[in-house]
């Protein structure tokens, strides 16, 4: 039997392929430490998992749910966006429950990325961006991050006839992987962009709740005539340790709300009622939660930090999200020195080519292991240079 193309066009999934290579490894009785895939440590508060254990004993939840979410789920997405931000959006129009913002950015290229249009895509961001471009058969123009733009996606160096042909923009701040955050000028300007190409601009705002330093991440919303052409993504994944919960929303653009809900009721048939109810809880019951996830992340950090100092390894300290951006030694590039890591001190980490072209000479480090684990790594990293 013969697959379809877009399947064999597809690279690697990198996470996939991080899961592999530590399952060999661990096969030969080897102790491997994974600072490579962002899954918090940390369980997901109780009273979020009460609030569950109440949902799945009420029968209407037990069957289909609603396309676009329950209404009571949408509410509260909208009210959690205007206590947070204080941006104001329609629960009936510009909310949509998705099952985890992973699939809302796959399916979002089904509703507007026909074969051969373009996708402005960052330098270096989550794999996605890309990969559900190919799956429809689009095409993505990387957007150039580097240092000295401060990991700033530069949207205005696309090439015109590129522009011709594209349909969609993303960005994603606090940033994964680079952790860089944007400034308001920044988003001015991408909501600008996006106004004069016919863009949609998709802002995947998946760290929203971890900033460090006092910093808040901001949403794009909040800045004037956002809602003319983006939408933003918001998870529960990160913010309140629910990763295999499989919750999101997304909200915005009322007309781009209506076409990625249009794929989705064709293609899935909601996120489970239950699931939304415990959401329900996280985004609108008690946020101490979120401070004490920055406070373990920030001391991570410093401790990360510290051992890159010692080990003559260098990184720009991260203002937001759960990794550090880390630049490869001389003679090395991303791939070689992952390899170098995993084979001489059984640590994994992500090469920084796996989330485009200028992740190139750098590697992510996950602050989502134990500090204990988290310091015998470093070590052991420190020990193979």
């Amino acid at each position: 039997m013969r697959t379809a193309d877009r399947i064999a066009n597809l690279p690697p999934y990198l996470f996939a392929e991080i899961d592999r290579k530590k399952e060999e490894k661990i096969a030969q009785g080897i102790d491997v430490i994974s600072l490579g895939i962002g899954d918090p440590d940390l369980p997901t508060p109780q009273n979020i998992i009460s609030a569950m254990t109440e949902a799945i004993q009420e029968p209407s939840n037990h069957q289909y749910p609603s396309y676009f979410g329950a209404k009571r789920y949408r509410q509260a997405c909208a009210e959690w966006m205007s206590r947070r931000f204080g941006v104001s959006v329609d629960p009936d129009t510009e909310v949509l429950a998705l099952i985890g913002s992973k699939e809302g950015i796959a399916h979002v290229f089904i509703a507007y990325v026909d074969p051969g249009d373009v996708t402005l895509v960052p330098g270096s961001g989550y794999p996605v961006y890309h990969t559900g471009g190919i799956l429809v058969g689009g095409e993505s123009w990387f957007m150039p991050m580097t240092e000295e733009n401060d990991f700033l996606a530069d949207f205005e160096s696309c090439p015109p006839e590129v522009l011709k042909r594209a349909k969609m923009m993303f960005i994603s701040y606090p940033n994964n992987p680079t952790s860089a955050i944007a400034t308001p000028e920044y988003f001015d300007r991408a909501i600008a962009f996006a106004k004069e190409h016919d863009l949609l601009l998709i802002h995947d705002n998946a760290y929203s709740e971890l900033g460090f330093d006092g910093y808040k991440p901001i949403s794009i919303l909040e800045h004037p005539g956002a809602k003319d052409v983006a939408i933003e993504f918001f998870s529960c994944s990160k913010s309140y340790n629910m990763t295999g919960w499989r919750i999101a929303f997304a909200a915005g653009n009322a007309s781009a709300i209506k076409a990625l809900g249009t794929v989705k009721s064709n293609i899935d048939s909601g996120a489970f009622t239950a699931v939304q109810d415990a959401a329900i809880e996280a985004m609108l019951g008690p946020q101490d939660i979120t401070e004490e996830l920055c406070a373990v992340y920030q001391r991570r950090r410093d401790m990360v930090m510290d051992a890159l100092a010692d080990a003559g390894l260098s990184a720009r300290i991260p203002k937001g999200t759960i990794y550090v951006w880390v630049k490869v030694p001389d003679g090395y590039d991303s791939a070689s020195f992952a390899t170098k890591v995993l084979e001489e001190a059984n640590v994994i980490v992500a090469p920084g080519n796996a989330y485009g072209p200028s992740g190139e000479g750098y590697v992510r480090i996950s602050l989502a292991t134990p500090d204990d684990r988290l310091v015998e790594a470093l070590d052991r990293i420190k020990s193979t240079l």
